[in-house]
């Protein structure tokens, strides 16, 4: 115990001396410093075998290490310094708090990632309800908001040209903008791994534990916890509804593009055509992904997470909720009057979405991506520390 003191104390000394690192940042610093003498989680996930290599966490340790957390709560449980211990070691929160400001720090533009945080849920639904307004309004101008003979064809309201105008920008701005922010995340996170070069293992582990989502079994298969110290595999089957839901919608509009652009096949696409399977699938997957979640972000414990980014969070689901389910009334409408109500919304939520992309909790993806891509990096490399096994 007087060593555990001694080194907390010198944890303190150390995160003090990190005059530019921020509060969050300088507490799991602290943290880390008695995690790295203890060692009980070592196996847990790729953070404690991360920080088996380090005596000291700078910010960009500490940056990549709370994207390598996935937040399963398994270490928070299993902590004997864990609240109300004196050591109030709580690494899940911890790290989630440094997270929401790895979100702000790494967005582009800067003032648009501070909106997102604080006014996340706000933002994405006034977002969605301007964008979907204005559409309302161009539909009424021209006559066509309720009725009319549109058999089932969108494109009969906003021809393809019109749409790919619409939504080419808000794309490209997505793109451009995740791109500068995990550009320059790799680049202030990647001095450990210098002069190596990413190899094809690399890449393919990276992605695989991506994928897989490797890292909300608790490291033992079993899963994570949420509203308490019992193990689920509730957020490790809601977090997969969700991420392939949302890709295989990706794929049903860009396999559509295919058809348009080098087929000359134009839509609409029923069943059981590709696109529209796609969709569907990925469609109720989504449904039903970000319905679990909420019911989970509601029930947390409060100890798992970061009270703050509660809003930046909701923000996400809602606006991924919304596109799934306006999409699948838009197809289960299509043949009705409301055709033209329902795209108007429908549209304006999914642009609400891509445009708040970079700023909220898909960017949390890329970042773990990113942070798992030099995990696999650093994993080759001999520890120069040789104070535990990986």
């Amino acid at each position: 115990m007087q060593a555990l003191d001694s080194l907390v104390n010198d944890a303190r000394q150390l995160a003090a001396g990190h005059g530019a690192a921020s509060p969050a940042v300088t507490e799991v610093a602290r943290q880390m410093q008695i995690c790295n003498a203890c060692r009980y989680c070592e196996g847990f996930c790729a953070v404690f075998p991360a920080m088996t290599r380090r005596l000291e966490f700078g910010p960009s340790d500490i940056h990549y290490m709370a994207n390598l957390c996935h937040n399963c709560g398994a270490c928070l449980h299993a902590c004997q310094y864990a609240p109300p211990h004196a050591f109030a070691v709580n690494v899940p929160q911890a790290m989630a708090q440094v997270r929401g400001e790895t979100y702000v720090a790494y967005a582009w533009p800067a003032s648009l990632g501070k909106l997102y945080k604080h006014n996340g849920l706000t933002v994405s639904l006034a977002l969605a309800a301007a964008l979907t307004l204005f559409l309302l309004l161009a539909l009424a101008l021209n006559g066509s908001l309720w009725g009319g003979s549109l058999q089932g064809d969108f494109y009969n309201l906003f021809p393809h040209n019109l749409l790919a105008m619409m939504f080419a920008p808000v794309f490209l701005w997505a793109v451009v903008a995740l791109g500068i922010g995990v550009t320059r995340f790799l680049r202030d996170v990647s001095p450990a791994t210098t002069g190596q070069a990413i190899a094809g293992g690399d890449a393919l582990q990276a992605t695989q534990d991506v994928l897989k989502l490797k890292y909300l079994d608790g490291g033992h298969g079993e899963g994570c916890h949420n509203e308490d110290d019992a193990y689920t595999l509730s957020r490790s089957r809601a977090h997969h509804l969700t991420f392939y839901g949302f890709m295989l919608c990706f794929a049903a509009t860009s396999l559509a593009t295919i058809y348009h652009y080098v087929f000359g096949w134009h839509a609409p696409y029923d069943l059981p055509s590709l696109p529209k399977l796609l969709g569907l699938v990925g469609g109720v997957s989504l449904l039903l992904g970000t319905t679990g979640l909420f019911r989970l972000k509601l029930s947390r414990h409060p100890l798992h997470g970061d009270e703050a980014q509660k809003p930046m969070d909701y923000g996400f689901i809602a606006l991924l909720f919304l596109t799934s389910a306006t999409g699948l009334l838009l197809w289960l409408a299509r043949a009705t009057p409301a055709l033209a109500l329902l795209l108007a919304l429908h549209l304006g939520v999914v642009m609400a979405l891509f445009a708040t992309l970079p700023y909220g909790k898909f960017a949390h993806g890329i970042f773990r991506a990113a942070s798992l891509l030099r995990y696999a990096v650093e994993k080759r490399q001999p520890s120069s520390l040789a104070l535990g096994d990986e």
